[in-house]
């Protein structure tokens, strides 16, 4: 009986790089997570008063509303209804919770009322609205 010398028997010529290539997507997925996890909040082009005192709270939450009309609270979007839910879990959670309002200069009043009003109707125990202040200004 001859043993034959078949195809699979053939050392490789060339490097496989298949599995090199999945661990750079992997990597690739992993650092675009980590990179849009980093965000700390969204951008919202601030209103300027000239007599703004800084409020430092530890138990606060920050409700942002973008120039598009989009709510969201500590950066995650949601809906007004959500958004009194979590204020009303936060507010069972901390008694002192302060709420710190940061509503974009191009959005429409009706927005900043209507979450005002939301803030209000859940009983907000400290409710500030975040402004910059403007070159020169303040103190």
């Amino acid at each position: 009986m001859a043993i034959q010398i078949g195809e699979e028997d053939k050392p490789y010529n060339e490097i496989n790089v298949t599995p090199m290539i999945d661990v750079m997507l992997v990597l690739l997925i992993i650092f675009i997570l980590l990179t849009t996890a980093a965000v700390q909040g969204i951008k919202v082009d601030l209103p300027s008063a000239s007599s703004a005192k800084p409020l430092a709270a530890q138990n606060s939450r920050v409700i942002a509303i973008g120039d598009d009309g989009t709510i969201s609270i500590d950066a995650v979007p949601v809906s007004l209804s959500e958004l009194e839910a979590q204020l009303r879990a936060s507010i069972a959670g901390t008694p002192d919770l302060a709420v710190i309002l940061r509503g974009d200069r191009a959005v429409q009043y009706d927005k900043v009322m209507q979450v005002l009003d939301l803030c209000s109707k859940v009983g907000v125990p400290s409710l500030g609205m975040a402004s910059t202040r403007p070159p020169g200004g303040g103190q």
